[in-house]
């Protein structure tokens, strides 16, 4: 399961979780503009706006799995598993595969606006990469820096909602996932009031207390409302410093410890990597299980003019500074 969030500063903030079982081998990849990617339904781009994201490459393709383009638009795909549907291709509309998706729209739009008016014409199919890799079940967070959408693709059509509170993590859909928001809303960062009883004497015994109730399992909705609750009332400084640290603490609030979600066989869920990006200079920040380090890719710093594939793989073991 997974918990994507944005958040503003000075610059503009996207990122997300990723909480699995195990790895595909993810990346961190810069796609340049004249990298030639195919789309099943509609051909060839021999050029597009510029990418960084993190993938799984197969057959030098990139199957992104959240991304940033050099104009500032981000997305990230989460698992929705049991909600997601998806349709055969239908002529005279974009057939996208699902595993298209995220490069289409990050190599096309500039903006979510854009983004909005080239989803009236998408048609996502259940096309697979291969034999190996079906067609995953998601849905997408997609943000700048002005605005923030839900995208949805469910047995009555694709679905496009403002997101208000810039969160999203898997089931249920994402109106459900607001509505649960209405079962919180006593929940303060404030010391709380004695409205239990008249002319009973409780104290405040503790910081933290106008929180009481705030979930705290692993599930996904509990795991969004905790998300939307830290992220909407996160305070730092507008260094980049204090801002992508501040980010990481955010989605700290929801990462999985190895061991506290069994899948059964021995296998529990947990945090592979965390990311941020800034989407407006174009670097993508991430962590690891493993290695708790921030460790940065500047999309800039690689010749965006090029036509192959540059990645780098995920550092997995911990680096500690020892200060004496």
């Amino acid at each position: 399961m997974c918990t994507a969030a944005v958040y503003k500063t000075k610059d503009f903030y996207f990122g997300r979780t990723l909480d699995y079982d195990y790895s595909y081998g993810e990346e961190v990849t810069v796609m340049p503009r004249n990298y030639p990617i195919l789309f099943r339904g509609t051909g060839y781009w021999d050029r597009h706006y510029a990418v960084v994201g993190m993938t799984h490459i197969a057959q030098d393709y990139p199957l992104f799995y959240d991304g940033v383009n050099e104009k500032g638009l981000a997305m990230a795909g989460l698992n929705f598993v049991g909600n997601a549907s998806y349709r055969a291709p239908v002529p005279g509309m974009d057939n996208i595969a699902v595993f298209e998706l995220i490069p289409w729209i990050l190599g096309s739009c500039a903006s979510v606006k854009e983004c909005k008016k080239r989803l009236e014409r998408v048609n996502l199919t259940d096309v697979p990469f291969d034999a190996s890799l079906p067609a995953a079940q998601l849905h997408w967070l997609i943000a700048d820096k002005e605005e923030t959408i839900t995208l949805e693709a469910m047995a009555d059509g694709v679905h496009i909602y403002d997101n208000p509170v810039g969160v999203l993590s898997n089931n249920p859909p994402f109106p459900d996932q607001m509505f649960q928001l209405n079962n919180y809303m006593h929940l303060s960062v404030k010391p709380p009031q004695n409205l239990f009883a008249k002319g009973l004497s409780l104290d405040v015994y503790s910081r933290g207390m106008g929180a009481l109730g705030l979930p705290g399992d692993l599930s996904s909705q509990s795991r969004f409302v905790r998300a939307a609750f830290v992220r909407m009332n996160s305070v730092s400084g507008d260094s980049e410093e204090e801002s992508v640290g501040q980010f990481f603490h955010i989605l700290g609030s929801v990462e999985q410890t190895n061991g506290c979600c069994e899948l059964g066989d021995g296998q529990c869920e947990k945090t592979i990597y965390t990311s941020c990006c800034n989407t407006q200079q174009g670097i993508y920040y991430y962590t690891t299980y493993g290695n708790r380090q921030i460790t940065g890719v500047d999309m800039h710093r690689e010749n965006l003019e090029g036509s192959r594939l540059c990645h780098y793989p995920l550092i997995g073991r911990e680096q500690i500074r020892m200060q004496n």
